[in-house]
């Protein structure tokens, strides 16, 4: 089996082997009996080399959730690390829950979203996060994290700066039973609902909007459309000092942080810096309707998607001194 197979991005390697974790008691006995074993879930975050990899890829395919409804505290919902992201989010709407309509859409499986903090249109998952349950490849045992200690910031999380000692089991969620969704805070999610930022709308509706709006941006992975076949959104927001910030042009975008620093637009910072959406090379291309996206276009390899991406680093480190960050996890290759 092929990384290609196992990846949005459909490039890479052969991989000498391969287990499919289609229970708990399977991942937790390859995770002790081979502590270099690498894990990967839905492969919607992953850009792996061309060249053979020469070791064993466990995947997590674990199904099932578990529900406990609380008329004052909402559901507690426990999923397993397996399931598929988008399917979940689609079984909470149609119960009637609201807190993951605006993650509708999103690639990958339910494990990698406490990893990277996933995020999209004014929420986080942090924000309804009620425990997290791990496998600790360290201590070769389970444990359990509450939503306060799994340091949940921007895109990371404990588990991300511990990328290989934790493998995700399952997540408890906590949703609130109701029609409406939580506020809208996003400006573009807002005017296509057609509602002020800070209201809110039927949950229904938010998800189907917000899906349409993926769509639009190729991130709504699709057999026939390229613009999908990435990881989404190549690198994340850069975060700089006021003082950096306050050299940029005034149509810059600018979301300040709690740690006074402030987050900018990747995307901004790509389109003022020259690259174009539709831009080629080889098989590489910047998605035709996102320029934060990166695609296999045409029977990219791993190196032409990677020489892209380096030369995106450039021309926005030559237009404004930013080195942009990697939300990608590479495998057997370096920026």
């Amino acid at each position: 089996m092929r990384f290609a197979e196992l990846t949005t991005f459909r490039v890479g390697g052969e991989i000498s082997n391969v287990i499919i974790g289609d229970s708990e008691e399977v991942i937790v006995s390859a995770l002790s009996t081979n502590p270099d074993i690498h894990v990967i879930g839905g492969g919607s975050n992953i850009l792996a080399a061309d060249a053979p990899y020469n070791g064993t890829v466990l995947v997590v395919n674990t199904k099932g959730s578990q529900l406990d409804y609380d008329a004052c505290s909402g559901g507690m919902i426990t999923v397993a690390a397996g399931v598929q992201w988008d399917e979940f989010v689609a079984q909470t709407v149609a119960a009637g829950f609201s807190g993951l309509e605006t993650l509708s859409g999103i690639p990958g499986k339910v494990g990698a979203a406490p990893i990277q903090n996933i995020g999209a249109y004014g929420q986080e998952f942090s924000a309804v996060v009620a425990r997290v349950r791990t496998w600790d490849r360290s201590a070769n045992k389970q444990k359990t994290f509450t939503a306060n200690q799994c340091a949940f910031g921007y895109r990371t999380s404990l588990f991300k700066e511990e990328r290989n000692r934790y493998v995700i089991l399952d997540v408890t969620v906590q949703l609130k039973k109701g029609e409406l969704s939580i506020p809208i805070t996003y400006q573009e999610l807002a005017k296509e609902l057609g509602v002020s930022e800070g209201e809110r709308a039927p949950v229904s509706q938010v998800r189907e909007r917000t899906l349409a709006i993926r769509a639009r941006k190729g991130m709504v992975l699709s057999e026939s459309d390229h613009d999908s076949w990435s990881a989404g959104s190549f690198f994340v927001n850069p975060s700089v000092s006021p003082e950096h910030a306050a050299a940029l042009p005034e149509d810059a975008p600018k979301w300040p942080n709690a740690d006074g620093s402030v987050k900018l637009s990747a995307a901004w910072l790509l389109e003022r810096s020259g690259i174009a959406k539709g831009e080629r090379f080889g098989g590489a291309g910047i998605s035709t309707k996102h320029v934060l996206a990166i695609t296999n276009a045409a029977g990219a390899t791993s190196e032409e998607i990677l020489d892209l991406a380096r030369k995106c680093q450039k021309a926005v480190e030559d237009n404004f001194g930013i080195r942009l960050v990697p939300e990608v996890q590479l495998i057997g290759a370096t920026l």
